[in-house]
């Protein structure tokens, strides 16, 4: 199940990516859900004041999405750091995307002290890879 801060990650990299409004069905695609769900929870986003949706142009990050949306990215990265460092887990990106809707933002910062996060994240991350683009790991290391 994809949580809000799941739908705020997904329209914060697409938007980063194409300079511009995510659509619906790219959000829906980046998620494997339906245009129908994807559009039933950007409409909850936005009554929350997270975010903006014009139809037919796509949705946009209010400030206060961005910032939510950032702070999920970097718990994501952490627990893919987490899981690539310390637990050598060779399928991590499907283990992380599992992992973040149930992990808060405590254990992330417990998880944080023990990994060697770069200073840079969230900025780091590589949308069309799903990972941090300085994350070293194998060539063949892919969900």
């Amino acid at each position: 199940m994809n949580t809000s801060d799941q739908y705020l990650k997904a329209i914060y990299l697409i938007q980063e990516t194409e300079n511009g409004p995510a659509s619906t069905g790219d959000v829906a695609d980046s998620l494997d859900v339906s245009p129908a769900s994807a559009n039933e929870m950007i409409g909850k986003l936005e009554e929350r004041g997270l975010a903006e949706h014009e139809k037919y142009k796509g949705v946009t990050l209010t400030d206060d999405g961005i910032v939510r949306a950032r702070d999920a990215l970097q718990n994501y990265c952490i627990i893919e750091r987490f899981l690539v460092e310390v637990l050598e887990v060779e399928e991590f990106r499907a283990e992380a995307r599992q992992l973040e809707s149930v992990i808060d933002e405590t254990v992330a910062e417990r998880l944080d002290t023990i990994i060697d996060r770069e200073p840079q994240c969230p900025d780091c991350f590589d949308a069309e890879d799903d990972v941090c683009a300085l994350l070293e790991v194998p060539a063949s290391a892919d969900d």
